[in-house]
């Protein structure tokens, strides 16, 4: 199953993602979940939020995985959704 985390930052959190932009990205590789994922960037180029998706066998194993990102642990995130995804193309 597939499932993507669409995550919004809290306001002028920049400086939270980058302190902890190097324990997220080495979450991300020693989990081996996830398919893809990049930044959203705001009008000035800045990133602004996150969007995984993630191949995991159950919606409480996405939340989880969610949960334990070291992002979400930082308090980075405003909102956080986990949402069954179904790929069709690509």
């Amino acid at each position: 199953m597939r499932f993507a985390v669409i995550c919004q930052d809290k306001p002028s959190s920049l400086q939270t993602r980058l302190d902890n932009r190097a324990a997220h990205l080495a979450y991300i590789q020693a989990t081996g979940v996830v398919e893809q994922a990049g930044p959203f960037l705001d009008l000035t180029g800045q990133m602004c939020g996150s969007m995984l998706i993630l191949g995991v066998g159950s919606l409480a194993a996405a939340q989880d995985w969610a949960a334990n990102d070291p992002y979400a642990l930082a308090g980075l995130f405003a909102s956080v959704q986990v949402i069954e995804w179904k790929r069709v193309i690509g």
